[in-house]
């Protein structure tokens, strides 16, 4: 079934294109959510508030880009409004501190997908958020600033400490700066 037609099905409530749509996008979009919550409970939760989102806002999508980045996005601030209570507000630090370190990408590439992830769930709230709004969902730091109402240059900053943090615990587990 194409997705237009699954997307018809949703506007008119149907359960079944419901279920469909859930099935097609909801492994890949746990994903997403993992990326942003401390626990799979937690994904599980955001996930399932975005897919009510979603099935309550679908008559909404305009075809101005891909579904999928429609339904990523919804995801996304679904995550950062749960995180909200947790994440504190960042102070803009010193980025003339951070140096730029870069790894072997033959060895990250060796990681387990499942072992990234929880080397990522590491991160204090804050880099990991911006971190993943950054290098993994390709916002902006103008964007990241606006979605988490920090500037552009904490953004930055927030982005490089994540990097050093990553590598501190890259290193940790044996991955090596190439």
């Amino acid at each position: 079934m194409n997705e237009d037609e699954i997307i018809k099905g949703c506007i008119d409530n149907d359960v079944h294109f419901q279920k469909l749509l859930y099935e097609r996008f909801a492994p890949k979009m746990m994903g997403v959510s993992l990326r942003y919550c401390n626990s799979k409970m937690e994904a599980e939760d955001v996930l399932q508030d975005a897919f009510i989102k979603i099935f309550d806002k679908i008559g909404t999508f305009r075809k101005q880009g891909s579904f999928e980045g429609w339904i990523r996005k919804i995801v996304v601030y679904t995550a950062l409004k749960s995180n909200d209570k947790r994440v504190k507000k960042f102070e803009p630090g010193d980025i003339e501190n951070v140096k730029e370190q870069s790894f072997d990408a033959t060895a990250i590439s060796k990681i387990e997908t499942k072992d990234l992830l929880k080397i990522l769930q590491q991160l204090p709230e804050g880099y990991k958020t911006v971190f993943n709004l950054y290098a993994v969902e390709g916002y902006s730091h103008k964007e990241i600033g606006k979605m988490l109402k920090i500037s552009e240059v904490t953004s930055r900053t927030q982005y490089s400490r994540a990097k050093q943090h990553l590598i501190k615990l890259l290193t940790k587990y044996g991955i090596t700066r190439q």
